[in-house]
């Protein structure tokens, strides 16, 4: 079922995020990524990856420390369940997992709701750039293309890292983050020359239309990007080396109680593709 462009339960919940998160003053510019990097994408079996996290634009990233207030969900997935990724307040990094067993691990980032004020040519060069074409449609509806914006945001963001052989049969879990990017195939099990499908929810639900963008750390300027089908995915032919992240952001009217105009939500996947395929033919 696709989901409306503009939320609705979302609202209840941003309301009470906000809270608190808007007394801790702007956040990093809202038109920033943010994104997960662990201390290795292929760690052994018991060993203990850092989780990293950046803030920034183009795979050129700022620490983001942990910062207890603004953490709603930090956890790790693994076959054997979910568990908060632990670690200490104000470090970078962030977080600890340690790999018990073999598999996939999917490392979430979930943050409380930040607040920022940008002005009119500043956000409509921000909706332009982050394919938020509806949202810019609407404020021209209302007449207010020439009027800044107050803005709050959260974070959603995965990371997938990989222990031991590489298999289709392990791939992404959803977290059910509010937006929320899966990868509908194990990136480290993939072929050179196939296809990565990424399904874009939000609020569990697909969302379709929407902009989603992928780059390569070893060349970031050189992005692909697509825009989401009926079903919320897109597809992309990902060659083979380096760490990749894929990122989508999504925009609703600000629930009332928030004192904002609009509220984002900035989903994020990061993975590693060796520089061989995953069977190495």
């Amino acid at each position: 079922m696709m989901s409306p462009p503009f939320g609705s339960s979302m609202f209840r919940r941003l309301a009470v995020l906000v809270v608190g998160a808007i007394a801790l003053g702007p956040a990093p510019l809202s038109a920033h990524d943010m994104w997960i990097v662990p201390t290795t994408f292929s760690p052994e079996p018991g060993a203990i990856v850092g989780v990293r996290l950046r803030v920034g634009q183009d795979l050129l990233g700022d620490p983001l420390p942990r910062n207890p207030a603004l953490v709603n969900q930090f956890v790790v997935e693994d076959a054997a369940g979910r568990k908060p990724v632990v670690g200490r307040d104000g470090a970078d990094p962030a977080g600890f997992v340690r790999v018990a067993t073999p598999g996939l691990l999917v490392i979430g980032y979930h943050s409380n709701a930040s607040s920022v004020e940008l002005a009119a040519e500043k956000f409509n060069q921000y909706l332009k750039e982050e394919g938020l074409d509806a949202v810019a449609a609407l404020r021209a509806r209302r007449n207010e293309t020439g009027a800044g914006a107050h803005e709050i945001f959260s974070r959603c963001a995965k990371s997938l890292v990989f222990s031991g052989s590489p298999s289709e049969a392990q791939g992404d879990r959803r977290l059910g983050f509010p937006l929320e990017l899966v990868a509908e195939r194990n990136p480290y099990a993939i072929r050179a020359g196939q296809d990565l499908p990424v399904r874009l929810t939000y609020e569990n639900r697909p969302l379709a239309g929407a902009l989603v963008v992928a780059m390569n750390r070893l060349n970031p300027s050189e992005k692909l990007a697509a825009r989401t089908d009926n079903d919320g995915r897109v597809r992309f032919r990902l060659r083979p080396g380096g760490m990749w992240l894929i990122k989508a952001v999504h925009m609703i009217p600000a629930p009332a109680g928030t004192r904002a105009d609009w509220a984002s939500f900035w989903a994020s996947l990061t993975f590693e593709m060796g520089s061989t395929n995953a069977t190495g033919n």
